[in-house]
């Protein structure tokens, strides 16, 4: 029996892209920025930016020291890990943190960093909300919130959804500094602050049903915890707290990848033995013990929940946002030249979901594409009568149509990419009337292009992590090759796609590169 598509060439387009080409921070955001600083002390406002980068830099030294063992150790067995791993003896409410945000780092963390962090945070919610388009969370715990980057996020992600946030902040420093940006607000959640994880947990802890989070964040804290052991402590605890999704962002360099990878390995080994241990349980008490919400996969970025194909190559996964840069930012970031209007935010993450992977049908399944012949043989004309200069002008509209560079975006192009609308909120949400058609769902056969595309030519070469199976336990990095003359619409997608959208895929395993 014949499978019938699912998408259409312009619907699979809108499917795919998870990108955004260059953000812009909210005027809600930069009116509050704006605001708060123009309250504080601007002297050596300059000097406190670079005194924030360099410890910054400090840490970041200081998590290079970790053993190069570690990440191996991790997987061929995480418990022995956890008992070989250093203590670094370095302690804060963190348990082991590298840096205490003092009154003056908030102040340049807010002018200098945040909007940065926001945007990164800003892309991997707002691809949550695309993957997961009935999740909408009411009660959030944002661990290491700082100046509320996360929270800030997730209200124009999810304008009028969150109820109740949680937010762990040990430094009182950032602590201010993130109330006085949202002092102005209306219609804000119930939002209450903790200085650390225990004070939260000892709080709810008379309140069982009150524990779970909907949604759970921990954004660019890990890597402030040098020590292996306390991380997984914490990703453990964090998953505890967790009712439906967690999600983990780190700068994008390799230290920040590693850390990412580390703890993805962990949670789906944690879960996956778990939940071999319930069925056992179950097999033997002859009933069924598995009435609570078991196992664990990846919304995103990983297309599978194998083992990554990265491991053990010189690459790393990691993401790169362009945001428009801030006042401040254009005010007191300091470069050796003219400062750019723009800035590139690289950062890494993992969303984790509870429950098991669906399985879904993959998008190119049913779907046909013409090669550029078949195209050009197939195109009749309506009348006998050929107007010989309209010919010619529509075979120059289909050269310039497929050999266009892919930056200069036309107004149809960008409905394409974006298809989005901005809501009286100010937050950016897809098109009601398509966003059903064109949601990629959650099942493995939606690849993920990892770096940029190279454009040779007639020929698109990108570089995909995808899943090589249906049930997503196995993946592969893969080179995929897409040319015009065999696929004019699939190179067309190609040559507009860029780093960290999806790529669809088809299920036929003899089929190369799954297309």
């Amino acid at each position: 029996m014949a499978t019938l598509p699912r998408f259409t060439a312009e619907t699979l387009k809108l499917a795919a892209k998870q990108s955004q080409r260059c953000h812009v921070v909210s005027d809600r955001l930069r009116t509050a920025i704006e605001n708060y600083l123009r309250e504080q002390e601007f002297l050596n406002m300059r000097q406190k930016v670079l005194s924030l980068s360099r410890s910054f830099t400090g840490i970041k030294e200081a998590n290079l020291l970790l053993p190069s063992s570690t990440s191996k150790e991790l997987v061929e067995d995480p418990l022995k890990a956890m008992e070989r791993s250093q203590r670094w003896k370095l302690s804060t409410a963190y348990g082991d943190a590298g840096l205490r945000y003092q009154e003056d780092q908030a102040i340049a963390y807010v002018a200098s960093r945040m909007p940065a962090v926001y945007s990164a945070l800003y892309r991997v919610l707002s691809e949550v909300r695309r993957r997961v388009p009935d999740f909408a969370p009411t009660k959030v715990l944002d661990f290491g919130a700082g100046t509320g980057s996360a929270l800030w996020a997730m209200m124009e992600v999810w304008p009028g959804s969150l109820e109740h946030v949680n937010l762990v902040e040990p430094s009182q420093s950032m602590q201010r500094a993130g109330l006085g940006l949202i002092k102005d607000l209306k219609e804000l959640p119930q939002i209450q602050s903790y200085d650390s994880l225990q004070s939260l947990t000892k709080n709810i802890s008379k309140n069982k049903s009150g524990r779970k989070h909907d949604l759970v964040i921990a954004s660019y804290v890990l890597g402030e915890i040098p020590s292996l052991k306390d991380r997984i402590t914490l990703v453990r605890q964090l998953w505890d707290l967790t009712e439906d999704i967690l999600v983990l962002v780190e700068p994008g360099t390799p230290q920040g990848s590693k850390i990412i990878s580390q703890m993805r390995s962990h949670i789906l080994w944690m879960d996956k033995r778990r939940t071999r241990k319930l069925q056992n349980a179950a097999k033997r008490a002859s009933k069924d013990i598995m009435t609570l919400k078991t196992g664990a996969f990846i919304v995103a970025p990983c297309p599978h929940d194998g083992p990554c194909p990265l491991q053990n190559t010189e690459k790393y996964c990691h993401f790169v946002q362009r945001l428009e840069r801030t006042p401040s930012q254009l005010l007191y970031k300091r470069s050796k030249g003219p400062l750019r209007g723009f800035e590139d935010e690289k950062f890494c993450y993992v969303a984790f979901r509870r429950g098991t992977r669906p399985r879904e049908a993959w998008p190119l399944d049913g779907m046909k594409f013409e090669t550029l012949n078949e195209m050009q043989a197939n195109k009749i004309p309506e009348n006998l009568e050929i107007d010989m200069e309209s010919q010619f002008d529509s075979e120059e509209a289909w050269s310039d149509e497929y050999e266009e560079d892919a930056d200069k975006i036309t107004l149809n192009d960008q409905k394409l990419s974006d298809a989005t609308t901005v809501n009286e909120s100010g937050a950016e949400g897809v098109e009601d009337d398509e966003e059903e058609e064109a949601s990629a769902d959650l099942g493995s056969g939606w690849g993920r292009i990892i770096y940029m595309p190279f454009r040779r030519g007639k020929r698109v070469e990108l570089d995909i992590c995808r899943s090589t199976n249906s049930e997503g336990t196995e993946g592969s990095f893969d080179r995929v090759v897409i040319t015009q003359s065999k696929n004019p619409k699939l190179h067309h997608q190609a040559r507009r796609s860029i780093w960290g959208d999806l790529w669809p895929l088809r299920s036929e395993k003899n089929s190369k590169y799954f297309m």
